[in-house]
Parts: C-alpha cells; sequence; structure tokens
C-alpha cells in the first residue's frame, strides 16, 4: 500500500447514455453527486448539453460536469474531453452569475486539445458543403468538436498545457492555423481566418484558466485511494460512438463506459458499476437512421405526445428531437458494449395517458429475424421493427418515489423491459427534479 492512502478506497460509478444522447443523464448525475466526492467529465465538449432542474430552477450545463450544482464537489474535465477555453470561461461566469462558485472546485487536465475558431469554422463550412453537394448533413453542432479530435489523432493538436507558454503557443497557433486556412479558403469555399485576434483572444482566456490546469488523472486516483467516491460523467449515448454507433451519424468521441478509464487518465480497475440512462422511449437529434422513428408534426398521434409532453428540444442547439417508441433491440447492443450493471429509466411520467405502449423488440431484414441493432447503418435504415404492445395506464407516475406506487401496467412495462435486455433496472426518473426519482438499488451501495 503507498505510504498515505487509506486502505478502504472508493466506490466509482459510470453514467453512460444508452441510446442517442439526450437520456436525462444530467438530473443522474446530479442526484448520484449526493454521494459522490468528485465528478469527472471524460469525453466529448460543448457539443453535450445536461439540463438539471432542482427545486424548479432549470439549468444547462454543456461542458462543466453536472456535479459542479452539488456544493463542495470537486469536478473535473478529463484528458478526453475537447476544450473551447473561451466557451468555458462563459459557462463558468453564467454559473457565477446565479450564485455557484466554480473556480476553486474545477481541475481542468492540462492534456485537453483545444477548439480554436478555425474548428468551428471548419466544421460548419463542412457541413455547408455536404448540404450543397447532395451528400447530406452528418448533424453535426458546428462547434468545431470533430476537427479537433481530428487534430488531436493526427498528433498536431494544441492542448491546454500550451495555454501556459506563450511563445510556445504562438508557434503552433501560426503551423496550424496554415493548414485550417489552406483548407478553408482552397477547398471550403470559406473566409481564412487571421493569427492576431486568435492569439490574443486564447492569451487573455489562459490568465483565468491557468489556476485550475491540474494532473487530473492522478487527482483522481489520489483521491479514491484517500476513500473518495468518483462520479464519471458521460456525454452524447452509445449509439453515437465513434465506433460503435450509427456511423457516419455519430459523434466524434468514445461515448462508451470504458473510455472513462482512458478520457479521464485512470485505470478500468477504478471503475466499478456502470449506470445506464435510458428514456422510457427513443430520441435522437440529427441525422442518421432511427428504426422506431414516428412523425412528431401531427397533432394527436403518439410522436407529437413524445415532442411536446416531453419537451422534446436539444439543449445545445434548439433542434427539435426526432422521437419513436423504445428500441430495445438497440438497448441490448448497448448493454453489451458498456457492461452495464444497472438502468435508470428516465421520463416514464411521459408514457401517461396513452391507451397503448409499444416496444421494439427486434428487428426483419431481408427478411430474416434481427434481435439486436446491426452496426452498419445502410442495415439499420433496411431494418423493419418487430414491436410488442402493452397496456398503457391512465394514473399519473409523475412525481412518484416508491416502485410500488407505480401503475400495475407500468411496473409491467418496466419488468418486461429488463427480461429482454437482460440488465436490472435499478432507478426510475419520474420528473426532472432531484427528489422525482424512484431508487431500487443503489450504484454507490453494493
Amino acid at each position: 500500500m503507498q505510504q498515505g492512502t487509506s486502505s478502504m478506497p472508493g466506490r466509482n460509478v459510470v453514467v453512460v447514455g444508452t441510446q442517442w444522447g439526450d437520456e436525462g443523464k444530467g438530473k443522474v448525475v446530479d442526484w448520484l453527486t449526493d454521494h459522490a466526492n468528485g465528478v469527472v467529465r471524460f469525453q466529448g465538449g460543448h457539443n453535450a448539453g445536461h439540463t438539471l432542474v432542482i427545486k424548479g430552477v432549470k439549468t444547462a450545463l454543456q461542458l462543466i460536469p453536472s456535479g459542479i450544482m452539488r456544493e463542495g464537489v470537486p469536478c473535473y474535465i478529463g484528458n478526453g474531453v475537447v476544450v473551447d477555453p473561451i466557451h468555458l470561461l462563459g459557462e463558468i461566469e453564467r454559473l457565477e452569475a446565479i450564485g455557484v462558485e466554480v473556480r476553486s472546485r474545477l481541475f481542468i487536465s492540462e492534456s485537453c486539445p483545444l477548439i480554436l475558431p478555425f474548428h468551428v469554422e471548419v466544421d460548419r463550412a463542412r457541413e455547408a458543403l455536404r448540404e450543397t453537394s447532395g451528400a447530406g448533413k452528418i448533424g453535426t453542432t458546428g462547434k468545431g468538436i470533430g476537427p479537433a479530435y481530428e487534430d488531436k489523432v493526427a498528433r498536431r493538436a494544441m492542448r491546454v498545457q500550451d495555454l501556459k507558454h506563450p511563445d510556445r503557443f504562438a508557434h503552433k497557433l501560426r503551423e496550424l492555423l496554415e493548414l485550417h486556412n489552406f483548407a478553408l479558403g482552397g477547398y471550403l469555399h470559406s473566409q481564412p481566418l487571421a493569427f492576431q485576434p486568435i492569439y490574443d483572444q486564447a492569451m487573455r482566456a489562459a490568465e483565468q484558466l491557468k489556476p485550475m490546469l491540474a494532473d487530473v488523472g492522478y487527482r483522481i486516483y489520489t483521491a479514491n485511494r484517500q476513500g473518495a467516491n468518483i462520479l464519471f460523467e458521460g456525454a452524447q449515448g452509445t449509439l453515437l460512438d465513434i465506433d460503435h454507433g450509427t456511423y457516419p451519424y455519430v459523434t466524434s468521441s468514445n461515448c462508451v463506459a470504458g473510455n472513462a478509464a482512458a478520457g479521464a487518465g485512470v485505470g478500468p480497475d477504478l471503475l466499478h458499476y456502470i449506470l445506464g440512462i435510458t428514456k422510457a422511449y427513443t430520441t435522437r437529434v440529427g441525422s442518421g437512421p432511427f428504426p422506431t422513428e414516428l412523425p412528431i408534426d401531427q397533432p394527436g398521434t403518439v410522436g407529437h405526445h413524445f415532442s411536446t409532453v416531453g419537451q422534446e428540444r436539444g439543449v445545445v442547439t434548439g433542434r427539435m428531437r426526432r422521437c419513436g417508441w423504445l428500441d430495445v433491440a438497440a438497448l441490448k447492443r448497448s448493454v453489451i458494449i458498456n457492461g452495464i450493471s444497472g438502468l435508470c429509466i428516465t421520463k416514464l411520467d411521459v408514457l401517461d395517458g396513452l391507451p397503448e405502449i409499444k416496444a421494439c423488440v427486434g428487428y426483419r431484414l431481408n427478411g430474416q429475424p434481427v434481435d439486436i441493432l446491426p452496426l452498419d447503418a445502410d442495415d439499420i435504415e433496411a431494418c423493419e421493427p418487430v414491436f410488442e404492445t402493452f397496456p398503457g395506464w391512465n394514473e399519473k407516475t409523475f412525481g412518484l418515489t416508491r416502485w410500488d406506487q407505480l401503475p400495475a401496467n407500468a411496473r409491467a412495462y418496466l419488468d418486461r423491459v429488463q427480461a429482454l435486455i437482460g440488465a436490472p433496472i435499478d432507478m426510475v426518473s419520474t420528473g426532472p427534479d432531484r427528489e422525482h426519482t424512484i431508487l431500487l438499488r443503489h450504484p454507490y451501495k453494493p
């Protein structure tokens, strides 16, 4: 045992989305932070949007971990996250304006790649070119996330640590800007960007960010060895994972639980429980296949009900989310990929009042039965969903806090979902507030 460490290390929980994002992870992370001594974001960027409702007050976070809303809890941005320094400072200032203390308990990995203005311009110009060429948009948020990850993989990224060294930063910026300006002007039909405004803006941000830079992986490891419970907060969802999602209609990072270790700088032995967040129905934002999709623009239809009652609009983009029945066949793949220990079902209350409820339990592809989501996007597009139908309920589930308070038909629906996916439902969210939660098995209490 290392000197000065506890003989009783803490227990750690990873929270991941199991669908196409927007499952309600932020509320669950906030709820679990009551039992955690640190919260870590391990991938993605400010293309993620987590909405928290605390005592009726709504707060939207994009880059800062949701645990920041719990007083005194340290929050970490791991090396797997791409950081726009200007957006990060703006988010800090918005939280400070509502009385949340941030700077003394936010720690940013020096290894995070930076998102700079040319990444944003390249991202937007590419989407515009795809649209005009007829190739079709991917559906990115236009925040520069993908181009920043490309620079990371190409080993030319500018990282947070470069902000500490103005001369080094200037040298790297000139080289990288020249490369991206060549693409902007020569291929993407967009205007090149000037060096000096980007440099000056970054140096101003550096002065504020430098006190928050840290060796995040070692801090997490040390805290855990001393007994701290750590919560790893994922962004987006499994079906948007760059390797395991509906490629190419995916995000630019690995959203699955296994990446919590690499994206935070710790070993996989520190990942003790994997909590998968799943809506009681399915949504996605952006382009890509969606086997159970329903039309949302026809009043009186189920899709319109999901869209309006569920308030299905993207936190980051403001775009209306596409909606459909729960896809259990897709959920099964997410359970396998993540090694899910237990599920939290969110937005169960949105199903209240529906006369019947359906769940996709498999597909037919080229006339053959398929019981799990295929990996090829074209195959997914060709899938015909196979549904099971369940009786609905008229009673309200909103705000319930005990399993035995749920209508019998709601319990039967959830029991069947558990049986189909082979993983237990450990939590049910019945509304947006912290208190609107049914707990069956606590992730932090083995």
